[in-house]
């Protein structure tokens, strides 16, 4: 049987006030607080509070065979705390149906693998140290910002403890490949590799409401036969 692999992206950065040259050396007062607050306060009344509650309706209803993951980074976990609790209580009440994995991320949602060995390392751990403290599981699946991978990379994320890495099914890379298969890293065997299949997630985060794209308007039976479609030795979809 195939599988459909969902994980959800949550990220929120905290926005910088307009800081003017007079401003230099008499305030250090550097972000927005009035911005912070107000779209984490709006995105979480329109977005993350509705979807929330869709996905733990939809784990009530089929149990084991419906489980997503979240990869929410840690100053979106912040931000909650400060501006929106009723955002964080409503993962938690996900977490606590067992159906719902937290994957581990760079703390800051940053470009850091790319530079810095050391500063990334510390930055994982203290992400999944946070997504341990609040949601009481320890990450084992690993996710870097913009899903940006390498064998370099990937060997540092396994000698941090992870076992399973999601990164992009990118065309240019896969060249004639799928990415609806596990993969292994080149570098360590055992650190498995999900990619997302970059296309369907595109029809759902960028088409779906364009009403100038072909397939528009796209429905579950459509999108459901899409994936029905694949061969069947391709085994997994991730989006």
């Amino acid at each position: 049987m195939r599988s459909i692999c969902f994980y959800f992206q949550v990220h929120q950065p905290f926005r910088l006030r307009t800081y003017r040259f007079f401003d230099i050396g008499d305030s250090h007062d550097y972000f927005d607080e009035f911005q912070n607050r107000s779209i984490v306060k709006r995105v979480t009344e329109r977005s993350y509070l509705p979807m929330n509650n869709l996905l733990l309706g939809l784990i009530k209803e089929y149990g084991a065979a419906f489980r997503v993951s979240f990869s929410i980074s840690g100053i979106a976990l912040d931000q909650f705390e400060m501006y929106a609790p009723e955002a964080l209580a409503s993962f938690k009440k996900l977490a606590a149906t067992g159906n719902v994995e937290f994957l581990a991320e760079t703390y800051a949602h940053s470009l850091v693998a790319l530079k810095n060995p050391e500063e990334f390392k510390y930055q994982v751990q203290k992400h999944a140290d946070r997504i341990e403290k609040l949601f009481g599981v320890r990450p084992t699946a690993f996710r870097n910002t913009e899903l940006i991978y390498s064998d370099q990379i990937g060997s540092m994320v396994y000698d941090m403890g992870f076992n399973v890495m999601l990164t992009e099914g990118a065309k240019h890379i896969l060249g004639w490949k799928s990415p609806n298969f596990l993969y292994c890293s080149g570098s360590n065997p055992k650190l498995k590799l999900l990619l997302r299949n970059y296309q369907l997630s595109d029809d759902i985060a960028f088409r779906f409401s364009n009403q100038s794209w072909i397939e528009w308007p796209l429905t579950a039976e459509k999108f459901s036969k899409w994936i029905n479609d694949f061969d069947k030795n391709q085994s997994v979809v991730n989006i």
